[in-house]
């Protein structure tokens, strides 16, 4: 990328699989200059993750790896920690999601790093963050759910826990990661000054927990899975139509008084199980099992033309293939197109949020392992001399087939 916003930039990525990378696509995508560091050997676990062995670059790796650049380097080896320390100190921003400690061992922490480039914004996405008595302990997306309660509250009433589809903890981490680096980079344009970004698998899973928390802080009542339905309100789920299942989201009063008049049922407003928003999250399966009897006797374009005539908010519930495919869905730029001279047309979700300042541009092509380690070294003031020596002594990689020219 060499517009955006955050163009100028420097970025060393650090990190892999999926809560890093996605810090470092968010900044990639608003222009900054991301060299993906990987790790020697193998480099992303990600690139490890396919669906066909067929692929050089595995579609797991291409979704957050487009607009970086690549450098592999081992920091087992001496000079791969002294090539690190020469690229921090002409670095913005550190990326890194290893175990608490492990950068200290490798003799490449915080603390030695600032010490290199004082004004280096160093990033942290660990498991449970760089305190408390968990700190030192690793973590994934399924654990940090677990733990922060993300899988008590998922699934039917009654059922087992279940973990959220989507790597909810992984992505929002990765995006509280963007923020806190976004932050520091406006203080340091104040102040001159880096600093240590921290976040963590497990804080990035509670936060979701929002509405979960505010319960039991007024109530201390514990809340736990109720499907697709709303912890606070109702009617606000999704209901099986003819053929497909809706959502529809009766959010407010006005709402649910435009919800019974569409089906039929206008008696339903002063009924006192369902009169106001309390009495219907309380007898909410009763409301459910009314609602559903009607909405499911027609098909969901049917109700969800009605919903829309009525102005409640309604939708269907896609599957990935149709929502990528949804008019909308383009009309956003969320699908991507990048061309790879290896894979030709590679494809990925875009960035979710617009500038008016900024237009949508093409996408450079996720690297493979290794790829711009030489021109991403001269960039940093290696020689030639000294990139060869590196190449040599395994302390850096590059692949076979890549063009020096």
């Amino acid at each position: 990328m060499t517009h955006g916003p955050l163009s100028g930039m420097k970025v060393l990525e650090l990190a892999q699989i999926m809560a890093g990378p996605t810090c470092g696509a968010m900044l990639a995508d608003l222009g900054a200059d991301v060299v993906k560091v990987e790790k020697l050997p193998g480099g992303d676990d990600t690139r490890g993750y396919r669906v066909t062995s067929e692929k050089p670059i595995p579609p797991s790796f291409a979704m957050l790896n487009r607009n970086k650049r690549g450098l592999a380097l081992d920091l087992k080896r001496p000079e791969g920690v002294a090539a690190l320390k020469r690229l921090v100190a002409g670095a913005d921003v550190l990326i890194e999601n290893y175990r608490l400690g492990t950068m200290e061992r490798l003799g490449v922490g915080y603390d030695t790093l600032r010490e290199i480039n004082p004004g280096l914004i160093y990033c942290s996405i660990s498991g449970y963050g760089r305190t408390g008595p968990m700190a030192e302990r690793g973590g994934f997306d399924l654990i940090a759910q677990g733990f922060a309660g993300i899988m008590s509250v998922t699934g039917e009433k009654g059922g087992p826990p279940l973990k959220s589809g989507n790597s909810v903890g992984d992505i929002n981490a990765g995006l509280l990661a963007t923020i806190g680096i976004l932050a520091a980079y406006v203080e340091r344009a104040r102040t001159g000054q880096g600093q240590l970004v921290d976040t963590s698998l497990f804080e990035a899973s509670l936060q979701q927990m929002y509405w979960f928390a505010a319960v039991y802080f007024s109530s201390g009542k514990v809340l736990g899975a109720s499907g697709s339905a709303h912890p606070l309100i109702a009617p606000y789920q999704a209901f099986q139509a003819a053929d497909q299942w809706i959502t529809v989201g009766g959010a407010n009063q006005s709402n649910w008084g435009r919800i019974a008049e569409l089906l039929g049922h206008p008696e339903w407003k002063d009924d006192p199980r369902f009169r106001v928003g309390e009495q219907r999250k309380a007898n909410e399966q009763a409301l459910a099992e009314l609602i559903g009897d009607i909405i499911r006797t027609q098909p969901a374009a049917y109700w969800l033309a009605r919903f829309d005539e009525a102005g409640v908010p309604a939708g269907p519930v896609h599957d990935i293939a149709q929502i990528l495919a949804h008019p909308q869905t383009l009309a956003r730029d969320m699908v991507l197109d990048v061309s790879h001279p290896q894979e030709g047309r590679l494809q990925s979700l875009g960035l979710p949020v617009k500038l008016s300042g900024m237009p949508q541009g093409k996408a450079s092509p996720p690297p493979l392992l290794g790829e711009h380690t030489r021109v991403v070294l001269a960039e940093f003031g290696f020689t030639p001399q000294e990139t060869e020596a590196l190449l040599a002594c395994g302390a850096v990689s590059e692949p076979a087939e890549v063009d020096h020219a």
